[in-house]
């Protein structure tokens, strides 16, 4: 079960990355482009994600993924319920949400960095 917390030290750590609160809830940021955002009640995670596989995602874990409300649908993005993912697959879906929303020079050097990938939470 992943929590905000377990993101959240990630988020500010990508390059370019910061956190914003925006209406009370907590997003992520390059430039002006949110990438991640969660819900009021932190139990829901939006995140960048392709648009032509986003509904191959849902349908395919619809307890886990669901499709943005139908005013967002025309922006690369999806929603996941935090309790159905585990840390590190959340951290993964923080990571690849950046990587569409930075320069390739920037996540390629950042693989270079992670070869792991994204890991373990800090203090897990």
């Amino acid at each position: 079960m992943a929590t905000i917390e377990d993101v959240r030290g990630l988020g500010s750590e990508l390059e370019r990355s910061y956190e914003v609160y925006v209406r009370h809830r907590l997003k992520f940021r390059v430039k002006q482009i949110v990438y991640v955002a969660f819900s009021l009640d932190e139990t829901v995670m939006g995140f960048a994600f392709p648009k032509e596989e986003r509904a191959g995602l849902v349908a395919g874990n619809p307890d886990k993924f669901q499709m943005p409300r139908e005013s967002d649908l025309r922006f690369h993005w999806v929603h996941a319920n935090l309790a159905a993912l585990d840390p590190i697959e959340a951290r993964e879906f923080v990571v690849d949400a950046w990587r569409m929303v930075v320069p390739q020079k920037v996540a390629r050097a950042y693989d270079l960095t992670h070869p792991e990938g994204p890991g373990e939470p800090p203090d897990s």
